[in-house]
This record gives structure tokens, C-alpha cells and sequence, in this order.
């Protein structure tokens, strides 16, 4: 199996190195030739859209398929027996996230914007450093944000309401919308709203879930794991035809969507879809998605030996002081907002750092023009409108989700945090720092924040150093000066973190300080310390 992923991953590597060195291009929205024919639909702006994204997609899809059959290789050699329990559901959520045929198309898995190499975020350079969004299963559609990574999530509290704070902690999504409040789970939540999302993979119903797992080689083995008949749902004769037309999915994935059952097969078809959920969940739990094993955690786990270097432990040292990263990104040590702590190994308890404390900020970060989403304003020829507001749209984040706004994919579970709305407006889910530089070569783009707006740490830490300190940018994100010497007002103005801005680092802080991050990256090997 190793030898395979490997392969797999060798192939995929050059596939994308292939796909980052094509120039850009005029849209294929405005041309009627080229590869980006498979994204017509929308008149995007011209060269909003890279060239090579569909080949590049297809590419990436061919690696989904040959993992997705190592696995089901794997599920069916597995002996069934109360030992094999853990590997059972463990390899099931696996299957489920690298299945296409849970997408409207059969054309886009759930790990087609999370990838392994990447640190489960987006797979191609190009999309990276351009739209920041993916396509989706009808590939014109593309959602309102970058993928974020669920390596770790599953390990974040249910949303909840802190009562002496009155923050929100916990949840999944940038927008924390997947609080776990049924499953007890965010992660078996967020894995639910992917397949009837219209902007994702564009299902109209959960029903069309269970109908395409009923019909999957790996079946056996969910009804293995949960004891439960499929079989027993009476589903319409029209399935298929339903099934496969991407209409508008259900506000939440919790709701019934545009396929008409009974109400005993839209019972089992709720719990075998909170089954789905939470076999994903199980898989994103395990060394497949959330292995432990950077050169961090060997740090801390051999304390006795020196692992990190001098400037990895000086750029640790600037992220729980100075840099005030420790604040929201938590070590499992206490964070000085001024001053420098004294660090050791020796001094992380024994507990595996997420370092996310799962609770939303707005850091003032720009708009992001580039993503095709605020031009999406049209319905398309199924009736679906991602976004009525057009370039004029600004996302709320938690705030959106809090009051209920339209499209934002789940419906508030809890009336009295309404009310929150507005405190809470701009703000997003403090992304974890574990992967945040695993990338499948060097040169390989990624986006960071919720929009993608920035694209390489050291401009990561430069925003948290200098956001208050530079003058504004005359030309917005395109301005030449971005990140440099100017930084462009925030997309949110109210609710903008306070505690960062101006943090008076250095240059050469700033570089220690991603030295230190980049020693989060899982596949750390103590004899091979550069792999």
C-alpha cells in the first residue's frame, strides 16, 4: 500500500509542478476554445480563470481513483472480526472521502480540494495563487473560500458558548457553522454538507447520498461497521434522474432535500447519512489525515536529544512571545503578550498540540477580488444563484452564520446566539499551524486565511507584524506595494483583533518565526530529517 501512495504521490507532484509553470490566460467564460471549456457558465472577468485547471483537475482525479482502489483492495482482504473494528470504519471513511459518485457529476470526491500532499487544502499551485476557490462538481460553480484543511478538526470541541468570554469556541468550517450539535462531532457534521452543497459537490438531497452508497463495491463494509440495511429504504423510481440534476441542495444537510420519500425511509435515510458523517469523521481522526509526526512532536516526545535547531527554537520562542502566534495557535504553553518566555521541550505536557484554540477572529484581512465567486450573480440554467449580490458581497464569516444569512449551508442551531450576530461579524475560525507548510514541492503555491489573499508565510507573519503600521494601498490587492509597503483596508472594518498590528518584529524574527512553523509538517523522519 505504501508503495502505491507513493507512486501516487511522485505522479501527482509532477502533474501539478506541470500544471503551475502554464501562464496565465484569458478565461475560457470568454472564449469558446481551450481546456477551460469544462467551466463555462459564467462570464467571469478575463484571466480571473488560469489555464490548464481542467486538465490539471482530471490529473488529480486520476490519483483519487488509484488510492480510492488501493483501499477498496485493502477493505476487502480485511478481516471482519471485533479486532479489526478501528481499521474497519477507519478504512470506510476513507473510501467515502475518495468516492466521486457522491458528487452530482460522479466527477469531484471530497478530497479533490484536500489533498495529503498539501496538508488536505487545495491541490493545485496555479488555483492556489489565483482563485483561491475550487470548481465544483458542475465546474462553474465555485465556492466562496479556500478549502481549509481538516487534518486535526476532529479533535475540536462541539461549539459551544464560553459564558465568562461570551466566545464562541469550537466547531468546523472557517465560519465554525459545523458545531457537532446532533453528532457531537464537528467533523462528522462538516462531512455532511460537502454532498448537498450546490457550490461543492452538488447533490439535491442526502437521499442521493445513500442511494449511491447503497449501489458502491465497498457496501458490505458499511453495513458491517453500522449493522443497518439500506436495502430497507424504498427510494423513488426517478432516483437517478433526480439524483443526478444539480438543483439547489437543502439550507442544512440535516433537512430533507428534492427527493420525495416516506417518512420511515426518510428516517433511515437520516441516520444511515449521520452514519456517513461520522465514518468520515473516524477516518480524519487517524494517522491517514492526523498522524502526530512532525519534527515538532519528535521534538517534544525526546526531550533528551536536540531535534530542533537554534533557530527553530528561537522562532518558537518569538511564537509564544513576541509574535503572539501562542495566543490563538496553542502549544499547550502559556503565551506572553510581552516579553520573551523561556522555551524548552521539556516544557510541552503530555498532550498533542492542535495549535488552535477553535474560537474565530477578524484579523482585518483585505477582500480577495480574485475569487470567482462574487461573480457568480446570475442563475444558471438550473436555477441556482450562488451569490445575488454580485461583486458588492462581503462575508460576515461567523457573523453570517450566527443570523442565519442565506447560503451560508447551515441553519443555527441555537436561537439565543442570534443575538451574537453582530459581535461576531468578519470574524473565522483560527486555522490550526500543524501542515500549514506542507506542500508537494518547493515552488508549490499556497493561500492562506479564509480567502486566500496572502500566499507564503513569511507575508503571513509580515501582515500580523506590520497591519497597522503601513500606510493603506492606493490600488487594493493588486496594488504593487501589497504586502511590502502597503496593506489594503480590511474587507470587515468592525470587530478587527486589536492584539496584533503591530508587533515591532524584525525581519529576521519574522523568518525565525516561520523556520519554527515549518517544523509542524507531519512525515518527519529522525534518519531522514529532511523527508
Amino acid at each position: 500500500m505504501k508503495a502505491v501512495l507513493c507512486v501516487s504521490i511522485f505522479t501527482l507532484c509532477i502533474a501539478m509542478w506541470l500544471i503551475a509553470g502554464q501562464p496565465r490566460t484569458v478565461s475560457a467564460q470568454n472564449s469558446t476554445a481551450g481546456s477551460e471549456s469544462c467551466l463555462s457558465g459564467y462570464s467571469y472577468p478575463p484571466g480571473l480563470i488560469p489555464s490548464g485547471v481542467c486538465e490539471g483537475m482530471s490529473r488529480v482525479l486520476r490519483e483519487i481513483d488509484a488510492v480510492e482502489a488501493a483501499t477498496l483492495k485493502q477493505a476487502k482482504a480485511l478481516p471482519i472480526n471485533a479486532g479489526t473494528r478501528l481499521k474497519q470504519i477507519r478504512t470506510l471513511g476513507k473510501l467515502l472521502l475518495y468516492d466521486k459518485n457522491y458528487s452530482v457529476e460522479r466527477n469531484t470526491a471530497c478530497v479533490s480540494c484536500h489533498t495529503t500532499e498539501t496538508g488536505f487544502t487545495g491541490p493545485l499551485s496555479e488555483l492556489n495563487q489565483t482563485t483561491v476557490s475550487y470548481p465544483a462538481a458542475v465546474r462553474y460553480r465555485f465556492a466562496s473560500r479556500k478549502p481549509k484543511s481538516y487534518a486535526y478538526a476532529p479533535f475540536l470541541a462541539v461549539l459551544h458558548l464560553d459564558p465568562g468570554s461570551k466566545q464562541l469556541y469550537g466547531g468546523n468550517f472557517w465560519d465554525q457553522r459545523a458545531g457537532g450539535w446532533k453528532l457531537q462531532n464537528p467533523s462528522s457534521q462538516q462531512a455532511q454538507e460537502p454532498p448537498v452543497d450546490a457550490l461543492e459537490m452538488g447533490l439535491p438531497d442526502s437521499a442521493c447520498v445513500v442511494y449511491r452508497l447503497s449501489k458502491a463495491p465497498y457496501l458490505f463494509l458499511f453495513e458491517d461497521v453500522w449493522g443497518i440495511d439500506i436495502a430497507a429504504i424504498r427510494f423513488p423510481a426517478d432516483i437517478e434522474t433526480t439524483c443526478s440534476t444539480p438543483t439547489q441542495g437543502p439550507p442544512d444537510p440535516d433537512f430533507a432535500g428534492n427527493v420525495p420519500l416516506d417518512a420511515l425511509s426518510r428516517s433511515l435515510v437520516r441516520t444511515v447519512y449521520d452514519q456517513f458523517g461520522m465514518s468520515i469523521a473516524a477516518n480524519e481522526a487517524g494517522p491517514d489525515v492526523s498522524p502526530f509526526t512532525s519534527k515538532f512532536d519528535y521534538a517534544i516526545t525526546h526531550p533528551d536529544q536536540q531535534i530542533l535547531t537554534a533557530d527553530e527554537l528561537r522562532g518558537w520562542e518569538l511564537f509564544d512571545g513576541k509574535g503572539k502566534c501562542n495566543l490563538c495557535h496553542l502549544d499547550s504553553l502559556t503565551a506572553f503578550q510581552s516579553g520573551e518566555p523561556s522555551i524548552s521541550t521539556r516544557q510541552v505536557p503530555e498532550t498533542e498540540p492542535l495549535f488552535t484554540d477553535g474560537a474565530s477572529f477578524n484579523l482585518g484581512l483585505p477582500k480577495n477580488d480574485d475569487i470567482p465567486y462574487l461573480y457568480e450573480d446570475k442563475p444558471d440554467k438550473y436555477g441556482v444563484t450562488p451569490n445575488p449580490q454580485g461583486p458588492s458581497y462581503t462575508d460576515g464569516g461567523l457573523g453570517d452564520f450566527l443570523r442565519n444569512a442565506p447560503g451560508t449551508g447551515q441553519i443555527n442551531p441555537q436561537n439565543r446566539w442570534m443575538k451574537l450576530a453582530s459581535e461576531n461579524e468578519g470574524k473565522f475560525e483560527t486555522a490550526t499551524t500543524r501542515d500549514v507548510d506542507k506542500r508537494p514541492y518547493p515552488s508549490f503555491v499556497k493561500a492562506y486565511f479564509h480567502n486566500g489573499v496572502i500566499k507564503d508565510l513569511k507575508t503571513v507573519v509580515h501582515f500580523y507584524n506590520t497591519r497597522d503600521v503601513l500606510p493603506r494601498c492606493s490600488k487594493g490587492e493588486d496594488d504593487p506595494g501589497f504586502g511590502k509597503t502597503c496593506w489594503p483596508p480590511p474587507e470587515v472594518p468592525q470587530n478587527v483583533e486589536q492584539r496584533i498590528g503591530n508587533l515591532g518584529l524584525s525581519d529576521q524574527e519574522e523568518d525565525l518565526i516561520v523556520d519554527f512553523m515549518k517544523t509542524l509538517t507531519d512525515g518527519y523522519s529522525a534518519t531522514s530529517p529532511d523527508q
